[in-house]
């Protein structure tokens, strides 16, 4: 029996979508007591478990909350000889695998400090807002999904939420039919390291129908989270044409009612979205990675206004700075009204004798184990403007399609991962 898996399947019935912290907390500071732990809590919500006079060396980090496709759906479990996944929902392997391991770690009474970081999965707000002291030289995230890779770099990201109110009512003297037309269930995924895999996006897959029609938008909606592809859109729509599918999980029905007016928004949100450049900008071949990318994220439309948000990910500072003044100033010209917001820097790729010290203890386990950068934003880059002289590293069992309905993480993988974690610990 899995130790760690044990751990993750207990989790699993703990609510920890992102903005709910109490219960987690709460099972921790039970758990902490039971270990003899303390167990200390900041503002925003993040935990640290630590012994008494700790001669910790190691900080190990974990955020605790998961993307939820569902608030209130109970996680059930699928399992086979090789995986786990859920039924109809995300799994939260993201990142409650890492949290598994590192109490595991406490049940073993290792004498590291143990960091649970809130709302990763919204904007890395605890990291962000950590009150919580760092005394360890090094620092292992457990937020890596690729067995065999150890992260030592990551993209920096920034969220855009653009505002379009230009809209009128008009007599419908076109006699333009209505349609409604929905795109569901398509595969979803993270918009960071998921973002090169042309998954298709529902936002753009349903904007390409209208504009195909010459559709004009009365209501738009679709996407999940900021930091996923889209899965899931829908729209109402005048046009005399019959819109076409762009998707084999498209649904178009007439809706049987004539209007004398309609209330419209104008075309230039739908020539913009349609245009829009969406996915991967740049590549970076020496580092084998996404250098830029851009992922329309969010749709909804209010009673006066169409919200459209964005997420921009680099793997540098002024490439970061450049995609999102692109973003901005073609948004501007196209009539929106627009504010950033969930910045983080990107983590430089960084060797130094604590990566060197996680390579050598995973080679004994993977000859094939390398150092890499990822597209994708962990919470090491804010620990690393925060802490500027701790040394960093990222491992974690091969997770596939995290935030989606079809995530799942491989078992054998999660236990070979704590064999070299504690192999870490011993070479330290």
């Amino acid at each position: 029996m899995s130790k760690v898996l044990d751990i993750f399947r207990e989790l699993v019935d703990i609510p920890r979508c992102s903005n709910r912290h109490e219960d987690f907390i709460a099972y921790m500071q039970n758990l902490s007591k039971q270990l003899n732990y303390n167990c200390f809590v900041d503002e925003a919500k993040n935990i640290l478990c630590k012994k008494n006079n700790s001669n910790s060396k190691i900080a190990f980090q974990s955020h605790y909350d998961i993307v939820c496709l569902s608030e209130n759906k109970k996680i059930e479990l699928i399992e086979d000889e090789d995986t786990i996944s859920a039924k109809d929902s995300t799994l939260g392997a993201d990142n409650g695998i890492g949290c598994s391991y590192m109490i595991a770690l406490m049940y073993e009474n290792y004498d590291g400090e143990f960091l649970f970081t809130s709302d990763e999965e919204i904007g890395l707000i605890g990291a962000n807002n950590l009150n919580l002291p760092i005394n360890s030289k090094y620092m292992l995230n457990l937020d890596s999904e690729e067995e065999g890779e150890i992260c030592i770099g990551c993209a920096g990201g920034v969220d855009i939420k653009a505002i379009f109110e230009n809209k009128k009512i008009v007599q419908n003297i076109d006699n333009l039919d209505l349609y409604e037309i929905r795109l569901n269930s398509l595969k979803g995924g993270h918009s960071g390291v998921d973002i090169d895999k042309n998954i298709p996006n529902a936002i753009k897959l349903l904007i390409q129908s209208i504009k195909e029609c010459d559709g004009k938008i009365l209501d738009i909606s679709g996407g999940e989270r900021i930091n996923s592809i889209p899965a899931n859109a829908k729209a109402i729509i005048a046009s005399k044409k019959v819109p076409n599918k762009t998707h084999e999980n498209m649904i178009i029905e007439k809706i049987d009612t004539k209007s004398e007016h309609l209330a419209i928004y104008d075309d230039k949100l739908l020539n913009f979205l349609y245009s829009f450049e969406n996915g991967v900008r740049s590549y970076n071949s020496e580092l084998g990675v996404v250098q830029t990318s851009i992922n329309l994220a969010l749709i909804d439309t209010n009673i006066d206004n169409i919200v459209v948000e964005f997420s921009a990910r680099a793997m540098s500072k002024e490439d970061l700075k450049e995609i999102k003044n692109k973003t901005c100033d073609e948004l501007s010209k196209n009539g929106f009204e627009f504010t950033s917001y969930g910045k983080y820097y990107p983590w430089k790729p960084d060797v130094n004798e604590f990566t060197n010290i996680v390579l050598e203890a995973y080679k004994k386990h993977n000859k094939d184990a390398s150092l890499r950068a990822i597209h994708a934003g962990l919470e090491c880059a804010v620990f690393k403007e925060k802490f500027p002289n701790l040394k960093i590293a990222s491992i974690g069992p091969t997770i596939k399609f995290p935030h989606s309905k079809n995530e799942m993480v491989y078992k054998k993988s999660v236990d070979n991962l704590y064999k070299i974690v504690k192999d870490i610990i011993k070479s330290i």
